[in-house]
């Protein structure tokens, strides 16, 4: 990998419980020691089950907290080392989209108002360059440039997201994290934010990192994978590698838990995990995930296994690998029939039409008719 444009070393966030009175604090382990190297314009999408600290290393890298140990480099900076000034500055880089559009959104404040907040933060142009640049970016997620006078609660779920989307860019940032960012949507409104996604990343230039946990989508828009569980770090590989032959157990659980079309296949499907996940305030000595793998022995629960190279750009973080070979993974998504090719051309062909439309009519407004 070239050098990355994000990276973290010994990546730590502990949260300490203080009992009043009586007992001891309770130190809850939520991001342990991650290692990360996130190169420039890719898409890196960051899985794993519900309560793994997937949503803590999201903002952790972007500093909306403060790590306990451990860097995290942007562009070779260490920004849990920079002032506060100084990272503020740095933030018109580092941009994140929330999971829940609604609450994330100050309900007192118009679209427009919310859209324009951080370039006004950052002195980012006049009132008047902002508010066309408001327009812009209104007409590039798919929205009316005179929305801008609404309210959030006059929205639905996907078109708060849209907003979300274009506020994050209001600075012009170079990377973007999206924590679920489609999770709370409708399957078909889903689409049309990725969709939004990957085409904003390739006109903006961003390099995206996703939270997720449809594996559908994660296959769809990722280049590469990281697996998390109960804090750590335990694969990362391209995302066609891990899909096809994932190598960790834990990678093999999730994949075995995607319900398989063909009758064929199911009985290739791993064994399901038993167990309840390890709480993070207690987890388990050595490798973490041995409470509940198949293949575990004494070294597994004596020692804390690194994560070892496993080929060009694999990383893997089990004893015994090697010895365990590949899983099985999901089947290639089927291509599409020449006449479905067609009619998703055609669509495609039509939204960016519709969007042409609506850029020439912002710079009309702007420009007061004047071409």
């Amino acid at each position: 990998m070239s050098a990355p444009i994000l990276e973290t070393v010994g990546l730590c966030k502990h949260f300490v419980t203080r009992r009043p009175l009586i007992g001891a604090p309770t130190v809850v382990r939520a991001v342990d020691g991650v290692d990360l190297r996130i190169a420039r314009g890719e898409t890196f999408a960051i899985v794993g089950e519900s309560g793994c600290g997937k949503s803590t290393l999201a903002r952790l890298l972007i500093r909306l907290l403060d790590p306990t140990h451990g860097s995290v480099f942007y562009d070779g900076r260490d920004i849990a080392a920079l002032p506060r000034e100084e990272m503020r500055r740095l933030r018109r880089d580092l941009q994140f989209v929330f999971q829940d559009p609604f609450s994330s959104l100050n309900p007192r404040m118009t679209v427009g108002a919310l859209i324009e907040e951080p370039m006004r933060a950052h002195g980012i142009g006049d009132a008047a360059q902002r508010r066309a640049e408001v327009a812009r970016l209104l007409a590039r997620v798919g929205l009316r440039p005179d929305y801008a006078s609404r309210y959030p609660h006059e929205f639905s779920g996907g078109q708060r997201q849209r907003i979300g989307i274009a506020r994050a860019l209001a600075t012009g940032p170079k990377l973007l994290i999206g924590d679920e960012p489609v999770s709370a949507l409708d399957v078909s409104v889903q689409a049309q934010v990725i969709n939004l996604l990957e085409d904003l990343k390739d006109e903006f230039g961003l390099t995206l990192i996703v939270i997720a946990h449809d594996l559908a989508v994660v296959r769809h828009m990722s280049d590469r994978v990281g697996v998390m569980y109960l804090g750590e770090i335990v694969e990362t590989a391209a995302a066609q590698t891990l899909f096809e032959a994932p190598l960790h157990p834990y990678s093999r659980a999730l994949l075995g838990a995607i319900p398989v079309p063909d009758p064929a296949r199911r009985g290739q499907a791993p064994a399901a995990l038993t167990g309840d996940l390890p709480s993070p305030s207690a987890p388990p000595p050595g490798c973490r995930f041995h409470t509940r793998c198949p293949y575990a022995t004494e070294l597994c629960a004596a020692e804390r296994p690194a994560l070892r190279d496993a080929g060009p750009g694999r990383h893997v973080a089990c004893h015994h690998f090697e010895c365990i070979g590949a899983g099985h993974g999901l089947p290639p998504p089927p291509e599409r029939a020449p006449h479905v090719a067609r009619r998703f051309a055609l669509y495609r062909a039509g939204s960016e039409r519709m969007s042409a439309a609506r850029r020439g009519h912002t710079t009309n407004q702007t420009t007061g008719g004047m071409t």
